[in-house]
């Protein structure tokens, strides 16, 4: 019988490609997933420590396992763990604490792994797949911990993210996303030496892997405002049809006094220069962000104008969330914290507005044709038919709206298909196939 592992992941996309990273070499020395009830051997926990809830979730999740597997060895590795290894030793079951991320080749040998992966050769129980290029990030921004827990720039070889996205693509993976701690900072611990004319950046790295063959699209992860450049838009242009036309552009805050007690490196007029840069640019581009609300000493006018950012900018999606102390971080020590009443009832607000910029957004679609990444498919037997269609199936467009579309036969997920929008909610898209 085969050694049973069972890995678990909390936070980002770059914790989830470095768990399949590990879940990969170890099933070269044979390991296979757990399934269900069964016992594994081996935990893998790949932690977060973004918050203070993201540390009580890795815990609860490390003692979760530890009930249900009695007999396994927990390896547990990520931000928590760098954070606090001896906090996270002390739990039960817990056997290895990876406090470094680049420590993970060290740790599959320790396995008896052998020949180490430098890269995924699929990406389990995704249609689409993450492609980690870059970690570390070097901002100090005062509500961040992340830097603190991930300090180091360090940019993959070029060459081996082209290789794995070609090994992607070959697994049947028709959408990979870039992601990194510091997207935009890829090349930039590479380039410190050289003169500016040899430098690599991210746009460089996507020019490439846009050039390779393939049914495949491109999509970036987020991206901080100053590395919107006019290379990385120009890419972009080039290559219509390969990289979706979406950008997470970071806003953190509207109120350009905010921006400033948060440490960040722009002010909204830049950032909303950005924004009109890839709307002139692309066509109808998906714009969205992140926005912390009831930041330290954030005041009714402070958050108004952060409203009027959000409408200025014409996002689809806002990703809201409320200001959480981070012990450790300058933001945690300021005066005037928001009370949670106070971010609760603005938290409501800007969900408000969100919904209806996605709504505007999803609507100036209606009729034109987007491609679509399928995800879901479901029966529709005993639910009714829709006409002579029988299947519903759901995805993600290039422009990052959810999507939906019936046929009379089912369409394999990971697929990539083509849509007339004809109709469209704040929640989603309707489409025919063409």
């Amino acid at each position: 019988m085969s050694a049973k592992m069972r890995t678990v992941t909390l936070g980002c996309k770059v914790n989830q490609y470095e768990t399949e990273l590990v879940r990969q070499g170890l099933s070269r020395i044979g390991f296979d997933d757990a399934e269900g009830d069964e016992q594994a051997d081996v935990c893998i926990v790949n932690t977060c420590t973004v918050t203070s809830e993201g540390d009580s979730k890795s815990r609860q999740m490390i003692r979760r396992l530890a009930r249900r597997n009695p007999d396994s060895r927990i390896v547990v590795m990520g931000c928590y763990a760098t954070r606090a290894p001896e906090e996270v030793a002390s739990l039960p079951n817990v056997v290895d604490v990876v406090t470094d991320k680049r420590e993970l080749p060290d740790l599959m040998t320790r396995f008896g792994v052998v020949d180490v992966p430098t890269g995924l050769d699929g990406f389990s129980g995704r249609q689409r797949a993450y492609v980690k290029v870059q970690d570390g990030c070097l901002l100090r921004c005062s509500y961040c911990i992340i830097p603190m827990v991930r300090p180091e720039l360090t940019s993959r070889p070029k060459q081996h993210i082209v290789e794995e996205v070609q090994r992607l693509v070959q697994a049947g993976h028709h959408e990979v996303v870039l992601t990194g701690i510091h997207l935009g900072h890829y090349g930039v611990d590479w380039n410190r030496d050289k003169p500016k004319e040899e430098w690599v950046r991210l746009a460089h790295l996507v020019r490439e892997l846009a050039e390779l063959p393939g049914n495949f699209r491109i999509r970036l992860s987020s991206i901080e405002a100053t590395e919107v450049t006019r290379e990385l838009i120009e890419v972009m242009t080039d290559y219509p049809e390969r990289i979706a036309p979406h950008m997470h552009v970071c806003l953190q805050s509207g109120s350009d006094s905010v921006l400033r007690r948060m440490r960040r490196r722009w002010g909204t007029r830049m950032f909303l220069d950005r924004c009109q840069m890839l709307q002139d640019a692309l066509d109808q581009p998906a714009l969205t962000t992140d926005v912390i609300v009831g930041f330290p000493g954030e005041t009714d006018e402070e958050f108004e104008q952060t409203l009027e950012t959000c409408r200025k900018a014409r996002f689809s999606k806002v990703h809201v969330f409320p200001y959480s102390q981070r012990r450790g971080t300058p933001a945690a020590e300021m005066e005037d914290q928001v009370d949670k009443e106070v971010q609760a009832e603005r938290v409501q607000r800007l969900l408000a507005l969100e919904a209806d910029l996605r709504q505007d957004y999803f609507k100036s679609l209606h009729g034109r044709t987007v491609q679509a990444i399928v995800e879901s498919t479901r029966g529709l037997t005993g639910i009714g038919q829709v006409e002579d269609n029988e299947w519903v199936m759901r995805g993600t467009s290039c422009r990052f709206a959810p999507v939906e579309f019936f046929a009379s036969q089912p369409v394999q997920r990971g697929t990539l298909v083509n849509l007339k929008v004809v109709d469209a909610t704040s929640e989603k898209l309707v489409g025919l196939p063409v």
